[in-house]
């Protein structure tokens, strides 16, 4: 609850105190909870990384609980269609069903301040579904991230609709598997960021990502990018689109 609210006043007040010239990067990491080894090298990474966990992991909960130990903010990875699974959301299904898999899915990873979706290229181009949710979240005063998995998606336009805290994802940086390209991700990132003052980015806990980062975050400082948790960039984005999801601020 402190982040949250650490969060809210932020969107109010960061933009003012937001120094001119700054470049920004946020970094969170999807699919957590399946894999203890791979799981804590995340845990380990330096900075403040963002640990997006799935419901339907063996280790969700116990992950959820360390991360939150380590003082990382810890989101919930909620599956939507074409995901599978208990927790899934999919087109169709009525309001009270995805309402029960929701909460199933927030019991079942604890301490999150936010969620973002896994998969969700249908699901998340749903107006009816996605406005429900994004006020289901403001009255459990918990952020979105959309993770744009869709050009389709509606997610950020509805969380933008009713002011709820909320950002959306520049850059995947492991869509290729190999450290090269994930090495000229990170590089397209930190160009975003000089370019526009900030880029969110969504890795995966695959050995490849996590040797590049491992490298490379390190090194950010150096070249005068400050890797910021999620809930200052919230604050630093205040709520706005960035010209490649929006005009003038609003979503497409």
């Amino acid at each position: 609850m402190r982040g949250l609210l650490f969060a809210l006043i932020c969107l109010f007040t960061g933009a003012a105190h937001a120094a001119p010239g700054n470049a920004y990067l946020t970094l969170i990491i999807d699919d957590l909870g399946q894999s203890p080894a791979r799981d804590a090298r995340v845990l380990a990474l330096p900075g403040p990384v963002t640990l997006a966990i799935m419901p339907d992991t063996p280790h969700a909960t116990e992950f959820a609980r360390q991360g939150h130990r380590a003082g990382k903010t810890v989101m919930l990875h909620m599956p939507m269609d074409p995901a599978t699974g208990p927790y899934a959301w999919h087109p169709g299904t009525p309001i009270p069903e995805l309402e029960q898999r929701l909460l199933a899915a927030l019991a079942k990873v604890p301490f999150v301040s936010g969620i973002n979706n896994h998969m969700g290229s249908r699901m998340t181009a749903q107006p009816e579904a996605m406005a429900w949710l994004m006020g289901e979240l403001q009255r459990r005063h918990l952020f979105f991230v959309d993770s744009r998995t869709s050009a389709a998606t509606v997610a950020a336009a509805k969380a933008q609709a009713q002011g709820l805290a909320h950002l959306s994802r520049d850059v995947f940086l492991d869509d290729l598997r190999t450290p090269e390209a994930i090495a000229r991700q990170l590089q397209v990132a930190i160009a975003l960021a000089r370019k526009q003052g900030s880029a969110v980015m969504i890795g995966h806990p695959y050995p490849q990502t996590l040797d590049v980062l491992e490298r490379e975050l390190p090194r950010l400082k150096a070249q005068g990018i400050e890797l910021i948790e999620i809930h200052q960039m919230i604050a630093e984005r205040s709520n706005r689109a960035m010209p490649a999801h929006g005009k003038n601020g609003v979503y497409r």
